[in-house]
């Protein structure tokens, strides 16, 4: 199992409600959440199966972005 981190620009819980369904619509996604206590607005993702690209191109159909932090 992967587990990737991003700094995002998801910043209070309303971003975190629109974001939701289209993360939540993926079955390759296990996991996932977003520190919004972190400076970077930190979005963990576990997933068995999806890269780095393609977690961050989910993100982009909310209308955010990710940046890789690792």
């Amino acid at each position: 199992m992967e587990n990737y981190q991003f700094k995002t620009n998801i910043m209070c819980n309303n971003c975190v409600a629109k974001v939701t369904p289209v993360l939540a619509k993926h079955p390759e996604i296990v996991h996932w959440e977003v520190d919004l206590t972190s400076p970077e607005r930190k979005l963990s993702v576990q997933t068995d199966s999806l890269s780095r690209e393609a977690v961050r191109d989910i993100v982009a159909e909310a209308g955010y972005k990710a940046e890789s932090l690792s």
